[in-house]
C-alpha cells in the first residue's frame, strides 16, 4: 500500500485527501499533517473558552460561487448544500459586492466544518503540531523529517502550505526545484491582515441592523461580522460572537508587533466604529501573515471572500 502524505490540513489539503482517497485506482495510506493545533487553515473557526458552541470564522467569512466556479464545480457546492454544511447567505452583508450570477453561501457550523467534512470523507490520518522541516529523497522514497520526532517515508508528499514555508523547507527538495519553478513560486506574493475574534455573555445584545458591514473609512479596520447573525443562527443560551478583520496595511504595519499590542489598537479602533459596544468575556486575536495570494499563477478551487 502505497503512503501519501499531505503537509497542510487546510481546505486545498483537506479536498486533495478526500478527492485521492475518491479517486485513486488502488488502496492508499492517506496521512494529513498541520503544523498548527487544529485544522482549517485559512478557513479556521474559533469557539469562545467558555462556551464552544460560540464561534468565530477567524479566515473565510463566507463562499462565493461565481458562474465560472458552478459550470466546473457544482456536483462540490450540490453535496456541500445537501449536507446542511452550506447554507445561502441570507443575512444583511453592507457593502458587500455581488456580480451578475453570484452566489454567497455561508457555514452555520462555521468555515472549518467544510475542511473537516473533506477530512472525514478521506479517511486520512490527521495529525497536528507536525511542522516540517526536510523532505530528503532516500531509496525512491520521501523521506519527511519534523521538528519533534523521527523521519518518515513517503511514497508521495503533497504540499499544499504557503509557497513561502514551502521554499523554506531544506533537503532534496530545494534542489530538485527547478530555477524556473523557483522563479514561478518566489513571483507569488501575500497579503498580511489580522482578525480579532470577540465572544460574549449570553444574553447581550449587540444592537446593530446588519450581520456584517465591508468598512471603507478607517486605516484599521476592514470588515465587522456578527458571526450568528451572520449564519442566521440566534439563540438564548449562546452570546453572540463578532470578528474584525483588518485592512491588509494595518496588518503589514503591524506584522511583528505582539499580539496583544495589536489587539488594543484594533479595540481602540472597534470604538470610534461601535461606541459603547459591550465588553466580551473572551478574545482571540489571529495574525494571518499570508492572508490571500495578491499575485499568483495558480488556479484555485472556489472563491474565498473576507
Amino acid at each position: 500500500m502505497e503512503r501519501v502524505l499531505i503537509v497542510g490540513a487546510g481546505l486545498t489539503g483537506s479536498l486533495c485527501a478526500a478527492l485521492l482517497r475518491k479517486e485513486a485506482s488502488r488502496p492508499l495510506h492517506l496521512a494529513v499533517w498541520d503544523k498548527a493545533g487544529d485544522s482549517g487553515g485559512r478557513m479556521t473557526t474559533a469557539g469562545s473558552p467558555y462556551n464552544p458552541q460560540s464561534t468565530v470564522d477567524l479566515g473565510a467569512q463566507y463562499i462565493t460561487c461565481t458562474s465560472h466556479y458552478a459550470k466546473k464545480h457544482q456536483s462540490f457546492y450540490d453535496e456541500l448544500l445537501a449536507r446542511g454544511i452550506l447554507k445561502p447567505l441570507i443575512s444583511r452583508i453592507e457593502g458587500i459586492v455581488i456580480k451578475d450570477g453570484d452566489c454567497n453561501f455561508v457555514a452555520p457550523q462555521g468555515v472549518s466544518s467544510i475542511v473537516n467534512h473533506y477530512l472525514k470523507e478521506s479517511g486520512a490520518e490527521i495529525c497536528f503540531r507536525q511542522h516540517v522541516t526536510q523532505i530528503n529523497l532516500r531509496n525512491d522514497k520521501w523521506e519527511v523529517s519534523k521538528e519533534t520526532g523521527s523521519p518518515e517515508q513517503f511514497d508521495i508528499v503533497v504540499l499544499t502550505i504557503p509557497v513561502p514555508q514551502i521554499l523554506q523547507l531544506q533537503g532534496d527538495i530545494a534542489n530538485l526545484i527547478s530555477e524556473i519553478q523557483r522563479q514561478q513560486l518566489e513571483s507569488v506574493s501575500y497579503s498580511s491582515r489580522y482578525a480579532l475574534g470577540l465572544f460574549y455573555e449570553a444574553g447581550t445584545k449587540i444592537d446593530v441592523p446588519w450581520a456584517g458591514q465591508y468598512i471603507t473609512s478607517n486605516p484599521c479596520i476592514r470588515f465587522i461580522s456578527i458571526d450568528n447573525k451572520k449564519r442566521n443562527i440566534e439563540s438564548s443560551e449562546i452570546g453572540p460572537s463578532l470578528v474584525v478583520h483588518t485592512t491588509v496595511p494595518f496588518g503589514v504595519a503591524h506584522l511583528e508587533q505582539s499580539i496583544e499590542d495589536v489587539q488594543k489598537l484594533i479595540f481602540q479602533q472597534l470604538e470610534n466604529i461601535l461606541p459603547g459596544l459591550p465588553q466580551p468575556v473572551a478574545t482571540k486575536c489571529q495574525k494571518w501573515r499570508h492572508s490571500q495570494d495578491t499575485r499568483s499563477t495558480f488556479d484555485e478551487f472556489i472563491d474565498v471572500c473576507a
